[in-house]
């Protein structure tokens, strides 16, 4: 069974796109190409359990296994070596990646304190977006109990638009809630 929004983007989001953007070929329109969740996590250095319970959690979140992250230099003023664990990350594609968009749009965004849209201004220039989220409890699988200490988080939105105008016509009509300016 394909992901809701899999089907909305072939049903409604492709026929506005060949119409706003002047484009005949379906396969040289924009589309989601993957989602990055990414977990930083600086205290892993002085306490490892930290790092594991980082692991579990964006596990939980994404439905796949993370990689740790490893320190690429040395930086003597953070206490930091080459190789010490510092964070971890998940790359998913797919039905996966449409599964945890829908539960972004629809259940975590509206669950953020103060929320009053997203930003315009964080487009790479590459066709791709960046939002910052400060807790992880926002997700609801996150049981709130086990939760030691509030970690934050990056989600990456990479497309395959060529402009940054390109993803906000792509985005928008997936239903991600921007700011109104």
């Amino acid at each position: 069974m394909l992901p809701n929004y899999k089907v909305k983007y072939e049903k409604e989001v492709i026929p506005v796109l060949k119409k706003e953007l002047d484009e005949k070929n379906p396969m040289a329109l924009p589309r989601l190409e993957k989602i990055v969740v990414n977990m930083g996590i600086g205290e892993a250095i002085q306490n490892y359990k930290i790092m594991e319970s980082a692991v579990e959690e964006l596990a939980t979140i994404t439905g796949q296994r993370p990689i740790i992250t490893k320190a690429k230099k040395s930086i003597a003023a953070f206490k930091l070596r080459t190789g010490h664990s510092i964070g971890c990350c998940v790359t998913l594609r797919s039905a996966m990646m449409y599964e945890f968009y829908e539960r972004l749009v629809n259940i975590v965004l509206p669950r953020v304190r103060d929320f009053r849209g997203l930003s315009h201004k964080s487009f790479d220039g590459h066709g791709n977006y960046t939002l910052g989220l400060k807790d992880q409890l926002v997700f609801p699988e996150v049981n709130y109990a086990k939760v030691e200490k509030a970690k934050g988080m990056n989600i990456t939105i990479v497309t395959t638009a060529e402009t940054d105008h390109e993803a906000f016509k792509l985005l928008s009509l997936m239903d991600l809630p921007f700011r109104r300016q």
